[in-house]
């Protein structure tokens, strides 16, 4: 038997199937607001040529004069014509030459004023001097009623087609103003929703917690049955690119139900009322189509603390739209079977009757995935492409700390490309290696080419990071050195964590502080100068000592306590400085003192390792990029076997002669082999 309330849902959703790509049923109607917008403008150019014409077509003004005066005119001959006799005046037209209208040749007519009484004495008084009349019944007002009451007919249909008529069906009807208070929702009917939860990874606590909220939708009496109450809305926190919408339509898509989705800027517009209208005019329709979820993303945009701004007051359109989905939550009955989502990355500025029970009751907390969750998500993307056999997902994972589920897929992908524009049969190593500096660093600008003496500098500056990480125990291990140009920077020197770090001690930020350091001691010291290149290095090396002295207490003489600022508190009730002249003395003493130390510490490793960090610099001018295997090498003593660049640069000259002399055959030698570099991170 047919269900007719899923007979409605699915007659809804066709009509929204514009949002994921669907067609029309054959035989829909267009929607009526198209037609009586239309019919609205049909009606008003109408009434403006009407009254153009109208305007166009009304007679010249007859100057009025006294009947003396007009019979005196006809007694002369000075009329051209007949003129014309109505019920209440006549009407004639002077010839151009007449006495006294020499100023007045742009006006002609003459008429006086009789009454029906008096019409035929006139008129035979007029026949006596020999002036011809036609007489004129005036058996019409339709001119003179138009020519009044036209402009105000004119604009009372303009006000009930534009105003009226909209407000008489409930502020989502036809016209103009009427569209704005619909909603701009999007509707994923449970027939399109393709999302599992199996296509969501890294994520498993977020995937447990929403398991309830699709056991709701399926089976409600399961929850009924002892009393519980499912939570009516769950909002869904976590940095940006981290799943969070997936998770959503996951959700809508294991318990097959229709998916409302919206922005939270989409409810405000410059109308005051319109987000309020818009709120009430979503959660109607979800009513009519539950089960379903109602998925607000971004909702910060509209639930931010009120009162907590310079500008917070009553009539506020962003306060109005919250209280509107304020209220609308409140209403909902355990019987509706609609849930709420949300999702935010912000939730520390969310308005406190908005997370309260009954609301958003349920918080779930969606972060960045580990190194396992890492390698789950590459696995799900890598599904979709063709790999090769050197594929390595848990090296790519481990290379790729603080990366979201976004920028994982978004290196599937570039990989993909670039395997594609080379000709590649299928995705390798390198081809991810690749895509991932791409992704966080930017693309290698492998045309820029660096003058030899800036060459080597970049080379000794890149060997001294390379070889404090390389001797430092407290360091991350070495991944590859590169002096190939990525983004804003024209070398770099990057680390493979072993392991996802949530924490730092003392000695790892004080070991990132010498590797920091290394690159201006190795320029130092093997070239006599110094050089603008280190200022990035300056800024992390003074980011971390700060931090050390002022946030993490890890000073002895300034203890534990904060100097810095404090986030917990708004910009404008913190004071410039939180404590006396001499504490901020001191605080600089700290911070020069711990900067000194592993300044000495960075350039005691290369002074020590000196031919070593020469060795490193001369096998970057020729390689430009080294792998940790074959930095080792070089430190050992023993010889790379791969070419350099210049018998790189120097085959791809060959092969483009040997191409050039072959008669009719014109082919693009392919991009050398060059490797590639990303960055050093900053873990301040």
């Amino acid at each position: 038997m047919a269900d007719p309330d899923h007979d409605k849902v699915k007659e809804r959703n066709d009509e929204n199937q514009e949002s994921d790509g669907g067609k029309k049923p054959q035989g829909q109607k267009p929607p009526s607001m198209m037609s009586r917008g239309a019919f609205g403008w049909i009606m008003v150019v109408a009434l403006v040529v009407t009254v153009l014409l109208l305007a166009s077509n009304v007679p010249q003004q007859a100057k009025e004069i006294t009947w003396e005066q007009f019979y005196g005119l006809a007694e002369t001959g000075q009329f051209e014509e007949a003129v014309t006799a109505h019920d209440t005046k006549i009407v004639g037209k002077i010839k151009p030459d007449a006495p006294g209208v020499a100023g007045e040749a742009d006006n002609l007519l003459r008429q006086t004023v009789i009454s029906p009484q008096s019409k035929n004495l006139r008129l035979h008084q007029l026949d006596q001097v020999g002036q011809d009349v036609k007489e004129k019944v005036d058996n019409s007002l339709l001119l003179p009623i138009l020519l009044s009451w036209g402009p105000i007919l004119f604009i009372v249909l303009l006000i009930y087609f534009f105003f009226i008529r909209p407000m008489r069906s409930g502020g989502a009807g036809g016209g103009m103003l009427g569209a704005f208070g619909r909603s701009r929702h999007k509707v994923v009917s449970k027939e399109h929703s393709t999302v599992r939860l199996n296509d969501v990874a890294g994520i498993e606590e977020a995937k447990d917690e929403v398991t309830e909220v699709i056991e709701f939708l399926k089976n409600p009496k399961k929850f009924q049955r002892l009393g519980g109450r499912v939570p009516r809305g769950v909002l869904l926190i976590g940095s940006p690119g981290c799943g969070k919408t997936l998770l959503a339509k996951a959700v809508a898509g294991e318990a097959e139900v229709p998916f409302f989705s919206i922005s939270g800027s989409d409810f405000v517009e410059m109308f005051v009322g319109v987000g309020a209208s818009r709120v009430r005019d979503l959660f109607k329709q979800a009513k009519e189509s539950s089960p379903c979820i109602i998925f607000l993303d971004e909702i910060d945009a509209v639930g931010r603390k009120r009162g907590s701004g310079f500008n917070s007051g009553g009539h506020d359109e962003r306060e109005q739209t919250l209280n509107a989905i304020l209220v609308e939550m409140d209403g909902f009955e355990s019987s509706d079977q609609v849930i709420v989502m949300a999702a935010t990355n912000r939730a520390d500025v969310l308005d406190p009757a908005l997370i309260r029970p009954g609301r958003f009751d349920r918080q779930i907390q969606v972060p960045l995935p580990d190194v396992a969750g890492r390698f789950e998500i590459l696995k799900v993307h890598a599904q979709k492409i063709k790999t090769g056999p050197d594929v390595d997902l848990e090296k790519v994972a481990r290379g790729t700390p603080m990366f979201s589920g976004a920028d994982l897929s978004a290196i599937i992908n570039e990989a993909a490309i670039a395997a594609t524009m080379q000709g590649k049969d299928f995705v390798e190593q390198t081809d991810l290696e690749e895509a991932r500096d791409k992704v966080r660093w930017g693309r290698s600008r492998k045309s820029a080419r660096l003058e030899e003496d800036e060459k080597k500098v970049i080379a000794y500056h890149e060997a001294g990071h390379a070889i404090v990480t390389h001797f430092d125990e407290d360091a991350e291990p070495l991944h590859k050195v590169t002096i190939i140009p990525r983004g804003r920077s024209l070398g770099a020197t990057h680390m493979l964590p072993e392991k996802d770090k949530h924490i730092l001690s003392r000695r790892q930020l004080l070991a990132y502080m010498r590797v920091s350091f290394g690159g201006r001691i190795a320029e130092e010291m093997f070239t006599g100068d110094q050089y603008n290149g280190t200022a990035g290095d300056i800024r992390q090396v003074t980011d971390i000592a700060r931090a050390m002295i002022t946030e993490y207490g890890m000073s002895e003489r300034l203890g534990f306590r904060l100097y810095g600022a404090d986030e917990g508190k708004n910009p404008w009730e913190q004071s410039d400085r939180p404590y006396s002249d001499e504490t901020a003395q001191t605080i600089d003493q700290e911070i020069k003192a711990i900067i000194d130390r592993t300044y000495n510490e960075a350039k005691t490793i290369i002074e020590t390792h000196r031919q070593q960090t020469d060795d490193l610099a001369q096998a970057l001018i020729k390689y430009e990029t080294l792998t940790s295997d074959e930095v080792q090498k070089v430190l050992d003593g023993e010889p790379l076997s791969r070419k350099t660049v210049s018998d790189l640069l120097a085959a791809e000259k060959k092969k483009k002669l040997e191409d050039e002399e072959k008669p009719g055959v014109t082919i693009s030698p392919p991009e050398p082999d060059l490797p590639t570099g990303g960055a050093m991170p900053n873990p301040a």
